[in-house]
């Protein structure tokens, strides 16, 4: 039991450190927003075109600031799972 629970850490730190290595860009409106997210789903970086910003459309920036935001989280789970099924060495149920 003892050695069982040493291996179910030592995966758990494998798959800690993956997760700390994973960065995605999330983008909406054609890459006018970008969106740098880590495998722990911190953000790292917004950037938005200045076009957006002269057109003075709040509404509409902050539905791509979303979009872009829900883009990268969405990379970030397809990236961390396939972590997880590296790891794991079988393929997983969804998420």
């Amino acid at each position: 039991m003892k050695n069982l629970m040493k291996e179910a850490q030592k995966l758990q730190a494998q798959l800690l450190e993956q997760l700390r290595a994973i960065r995605v860009e999330g983008s909406a409106g054609g890459g006018m927003v970008k969106i740098e997210m880590d495998g722990e789903q911190n953000v790292h970086a917004v950037k938005i075109e200045p076009q957006l910003l002269e057109e003075r459309d709040i509404g509409m920036l902050e539905d791509l600031v979303v979009a872009a935001f829900s883009d990268a989280r969405r990379k970030v789970l397809e990236k961390s799972r396939e972590s997880l099924r590296s790891l794991a060495g079988f393929p997983l149920p969804p998420f």
